[in-house]
């Protein structure tokens, strides 16, 4: 008997070769297995029992890294007398998926502490089961040939195992040992090399200790480090950084010293030691030894374990924790070579500690938390992405989307997949633009990809929509598409949960253009993956200075005061944030408050967040988007079950009741606990409205894990979807944008 097999998804650069190799000689049966650019090869002859148990453990049982979208197989007549790995053949239609990024393996971080082992202290190890993929190659088909390791020539040692099949690292692509590969190397702020290899890590570590503000280059890019006990030189990070309170990740050496700072579940602790090692939101403890300015006024804190064997090796003589936050200008990518870090950030590092093995890709650490047993994810990047969704039918066209102009991505989609880039931040700057735009020409590249239909939002003011119509001028052919912002965060969802029945969406967000030209983000649609129709809004406010009023949540609120007070009522409230105004500025705000003058109207939930922390008192003027939401959920007080009021009129969510209530609460914890229940309790009525409905939550208001505790719990015998392997913020526009073509072309 005898069958041919093509195996679709994640299977390159993961050890799907030798396992495969190795399987088949497990069930005595003969053939072969190469790579192409769709995917992996199998033709194998044997006895019909054997071939049977090969294909169930192929399914069921395949390398850890891999990713199986699809497996066909047919008949075949062909007869073999030995079974081989080939090499790598090539077709026109590359298809195959490019792996994430991966963290170090046990079997490697056991080799660099091995004395006796000719990879010991060598920072840059890895095998076939972990390592760098996606920051390393210029296109597919993953071969060393097309990745940055291109010009290191194996030695004789990493040569015998990268082509023996029963090593794990055989044809691992980024293989290297300190005789053969890339290394590491110590600079000092006057670009001096100072020290290499294992005495550039130990020197490294000291500088830690003693207080210094380093850049080390990781798989994605450079961290800014140093020691999250040290307030002194966090302050001085603050300063150079211009980052006055933004919470700062937490790098620990291992999982029994994080349990010293933080409490988590045996999920979060799954998380946080899996080959993905993103970063975790979780509470901090009380009495450790971490420095306040590391996450200033939230109970919360970003933690992630090292992913790599240069990050095992620096822990060796650490004495605390590091702080590990991306190394960019703010606005800006992340950087990735040294010559950067000296260019835009000479005056913040002390010392760079880099490596010369180039990245191709960039791409940040992912970020997350857990919600009731539940991922919910704030940045899909490194681990995670680029990240491949198989859908029910075939697109008809090659599909470019995107996305957003906040927490950028883009999606490719053809076939029956879509392929999602990772988080490509906020396009607010000439360098993330320009880094948008190389990430979508490499991903081109990657895979042959000429697009025939370009979608993007409706925003006209989006850089992304400037660049689909950049597209749309160079290629007459091209046919461009515009999906509704929030229409897309819901087509997200409905694509990875393959929804294809109408439902209850929710989407609440801080800004979406909307349909009647206005800025969209408290919606709730009835909708499906055709179409969607607008079953109730928050009633628009006005935004007093347009986009000001996004970074001063002081404006949002005064319009809402005015929204439901005159003149002379407002001066006479008993609110403290009123003293932060002069009487002439809150006049003059007024004037251009009635005049209509810069103030577009909003339905945005997450600028009511905003006002609620600035009536509060708590919040005027804002560093970093969502701050707001994490400053009230640092408020809420569980024991708190009260709600203001709010009214359903026609197709209107009223919160003028709820506004009229809050300006004369005193207390900072009764107005963050009864606003955060006053939107769950909208949500339950709603729903309630419509019970045959399932429910689905989409936009960035529902990354505030307090507000989607409470509603599973007032939703729990309701049917409620969430997405979970891509973010519910703006990363996953350009999935939903993508999405929409399936049916709608």
């Amino acid at each position: 008997m005898s069958k041919k097999i093509r195996v679709y998804g994640t299977v390159q650069g993961v050890g799907f070769r030798p396992f495969v190799y190795n399987l088949a000689i497990k069930y005595n049966l003969f053939g072969y297995v190469n790579n192409d650019n769709i995917g992996v090869n199998i033709e194998v002859s044997g006895k019909t029992n054997d071939i049977s148990s090969f294909l169930e453990e192929l399914k069921n049982n395949p390398p850890p890294l891999a990713v199986i979208e699809d497996i066909k197989v047919e008949d075949s007549n062909k007869q073999f007398f030995e079974f081989k790995i080939e090499n790598s053949s090539s077709f026109d239609n590359k298809t195959t998926t490019i792996p994430s990024d991966i963290a170090i393996c046990k079997d490697c971080i056991d080799e660099i502490f091995d004395k006796n082992n000719f990879r010991y202290n060598y920072p840059l190890t890895n095998c076939t089961n972990c390592g760098p993929r996606y920051s390393i190659i210029k296109t597919v088909p993953y071969d060393r040939k097309n990745t940055s390791l291109k010009d290191f020539t194996l030695c004789k040692k990493c040569q015998n195992e990268f082509e023996n099949p029963t090593n794990r690292r055989y044809h691992a692509q980024a293989i290297s040992c300190e005789e053969c590969g890339p290394t590491t190397f110590l600079y000092d702020s006057k670009q001096t090399l100072i020290a290499s290899k294992i005495d550039a890590i130990n020197l490294a570590s000291k500088y830690i200790n003693d207080g210094k503000i380093l850049a080390i280059k990781s798989m994605g890019g450079f961290h800014i480090v140093c020691d999250a006990s040290n307030d002194e030189t966090i302050f001085r990070l603050r300063e150079l950084k211009k980052r006055a309170t933004k919470p700062f990740a937490v790098m620990f050496k291992d999982i029994d010293s994080l349990r010293n700072f933080a409490i988590y579940s045996s999920l979060e602790q799954d998380i946080l030691t899996s080959q993905q090692r993103p970063i975790v939101l979780l509470e901090k403890k009380e009495n450790q030894n971490l420095s306040n300015l590391v996450a200033p006024n939230i109970k919360k804190i970003g933690c992630f374990l090292p992913n790599s064997a240069l990050h095992y090796l620096l822990f060796e003589n650490l004495s605390n924790p590091i702080i590990a936050t991306s190394a960019n200008l703010k606005g800006e990518p992340i950087i990735t070579t040294k010559e950067n870090i000296f260019l835009k950030l000479d005056n913040l590092v002390d010392f760079v500690l880099d490596y010369n093995r180039e990245i191709l890709n960039s791409c940040d650490d992912s970020i997350l938390q857990v919600v009731n047993e539940k991922i919910i994810k704030l940045r899909n990047s490194r681990g995670y992405a680029p990240s491949s969704l198989k859908v029910d039918g075939k697109f008809s066209k090659k599909i470019l989307s995107l996305g957003a102009n906040q927490k950028s991505t883009f999606s490719i989609a053809f076939d029956n997949k879509i392929i999602t880039s990772p988080y490509l931040g906020d396009l607010d700057s000439i360098a993330s633009i320009e880094n948008y735009k190389k990430t979508v020409e490499n991903f081109l590249n990657f895979y042959d990809f000429v697009p025939e239909i370009i979608v993007c939002d409706k925003h006209p003011n989006y850089e992304t929509t400037k660049i689909a119509l950049e597209f749309v001028k160079e290629n007459k052919n091209l046919n461009l598409i515009q999906v509704q912002h929030h229409y897309a965060h819901i087509l997200a969802v409905l694509a990875e949960k393959s929804l294809k029945k109408d439902v209850l969406a929710f989407c609440f967000d801080g800004t979406g253009y909307g349909d009647d030209g206005n800025i969209w983000g408290g919606e709730v649609f009835i909708a499906n993956q055709k179409e969607y129709k607008r079953a109730y809004h928050l009633k628009y406010f006005k935004l007093l200075g347009g986009e000001l009023a996004i970074k001063e949540p002081k404006r949002v609120a005064l319009s809402l005061l005015f929204d439901n007070f005159c003149l002379e009522e407002i001066y006479s409230l008993p609110l403290e944030f009123l003293k932060i105004f002069e009487k002439n500025e809150i006049k003059n705000l007024h004037t251009i408050w009635q005049k209509s003058l810069n103030s577009p109207l909003s339905s945005s939930f997450g600028r009511v967040f905003d006002a609620v922390c600035s009536l509060a008192n708590t919040l005027h003027i804002q560093e970093y988007e969502g701050q707001t939401g994490l400053y009230l959920e640092n408020l809420y007080d569980e024991n708190i079950k009260d709600a203001f009021s709010f009214d359903l009129i026609d197709n209107i969510i009223d919160i003028s009741p709820m506004i009229k209530e809050l300006v004369f609460e005193k207390d900072k914890k009764i107005i963050a606990s009864k606003f955060i229940n006053t939107l769950a309790n909208i949500i339950f009525d709603i729903s309630n409205l419509y019970k045959d409905l399932a429910i689905v939550l989409s936009g960035g208001v529902f990354q505030n894990r307090t507000l989607l505790k409470i509603i599973f719990e007032k939703l729990k015998d309701k049917e409620i979807y969430i997405g979970e392997n891509y973010s519910v913020n703006d990363e996953n526009i350009s999935l939903g944008q993508a999405f929409f073509t399936l049916e709608n072309i």
